[in-house]
């Protein structure tokens, strides 16, 4: 049986029109479930019988369930159960201008970076569609009220799983269903250049983010095992070419990870590699955990080694800590669960 939140607009029109059911059912059926949040199709009082009856036999919603959920003052961690059993991770940060929700896109990550709790356990699988939409929905009727933004940066690599993340931005952004815009949409890539490339020709006003945390190949072959794939200078050459042909400014996500690439020599190397691109650096509290032995940077080294980067004309800003009184560092929940 199909979950419906697989599908666009345009995909149960075309399912519905080759079935004997009018084009206009499709939007009928998905204001009921995305505006009016009814998910019993028996309960849809504007469409007939037989179209219900044909609903019911070939459509089901919600095949993920929330087994935990973490609270802080401005973090909500989640913890969800899918149909076989797997388990995934989401963030909720409550910010000023909205809610925000981190979602995972894989059953796990092979991407192996040192300093991520997500990557001690591999990928089992990835995510469908459904399963990727249903975190957010779960998230938003958990807390009654509308999720502002979204981004594509929890458990596992969204460019390893291209097809169906591409499907799930789409889905999320169609104005008859979640309705969120595509530049309150974020995907992240720790550096599959192939990808990259890919994306900038996807015509899309999403926006990019990369996961670069370190200056230079020495150090990045240490933490980031994509790097000895993917070095710097060929992620930096797909950069400049994706923001060339799209004209649309780069996230630089930079984890700050005490003594391994927050020095000052690192952030005059970080600024001279990023000299002239239309990027911003988000620098990121590192979140620590049980398993691994990195530690994060002193408030008074980070805040040298934002003043470096501004005082080079490089747009940074040090990202508010979320969730360090709960598990929220990446995978963290999850792995509790699967390790228990």
């Amino acid at each position: 049986m199909n979950n419906i939140f697989n599908y666009d607009l345009i995909d149960l029109e075309n399912i519905l029109i080759n079935n004997n059911y009018k084009k206009y059912n499709a939007k009928q059926i998905m204001s009921w479930i995305y505006d009016k949040k009814i998910y019993d199709f028996y309960k849809m009082t504007n469409i007939s019988k037989e179209l219900i009856n044909y609903l019911n036999q070939n459509f089901n919603l919600f095949n993920i369930k929330l087994q935990k959920t973490e609270k802080s003052k401005d973090t909500n961690k989640y913890l969800f159960k899918l149909k076989d059993g797997h388990f995934i991770e989401s963030v909720l940060m409550k910010h000023d201008y909205g809610n925000s929700v981190c979602i995972s896109s894989q059953v796990g990550c092979n991407m192996g970076c040192a300093f991520c709790e997500s990557g001690r356990l591999k990928k089992q699988r990835d995510l469908l569609p459904y399963e990727m939409v249903e975190q957010i929905i779960l998230i938003q009727n958990s807390i009654k009220k509308r999720i502002d933004s979204v981004v594509i940066m929890g458990i596992g690599e969204p460019f390893d799983n291209y097809d169906n993340v591409m499907k799930f931005i789409k889905i999320i952004n169609n104005p008859h269903l979640l309705a969120i815009g595509a530049r309150h949409i974020t995907v992240s890539t720790c550096g599959l250049v192939p990808m990259i490339e890919k994306f900038s020709n996807e015509n899309l006003q999403v926006n990019l983010a990369v996961s670069l945390h370190a200056p230079n190949n020495e150090i990045r072959n240490k933490i980031m095992k994509i790097n000895k794939v993917y070095d710097i200078n060929k992620l930096i050459s797909a950069l400049k070419k994706y923001i060339s042909k799209t004209n649309r400014r780069v996230t630089i996500e930079y984890i700050l990870l005490d003594k391994i690439n927050d020095s000052e020599k690192c952030a005059i190397e970080l600024a001279n590699l990023l000299k002239g691109m239309n990027v911003y650096v988000n620098l990121i509290p590192y979140n620590e955990t049980s398993h691994l032995n990195y530690k994060k940077t002193k408030k008074v080294q980070s805040d040298r080694f934002y003043d470096i980067l501004k005082k080079n004309k490089i747009n940074v800003t040090i990202r508010k800590e979320f969730g360090s009184e709960i598990t929220a560092a990446c995978g963290q929940l999850r792995a509790s669960e699967v390790e228990k």
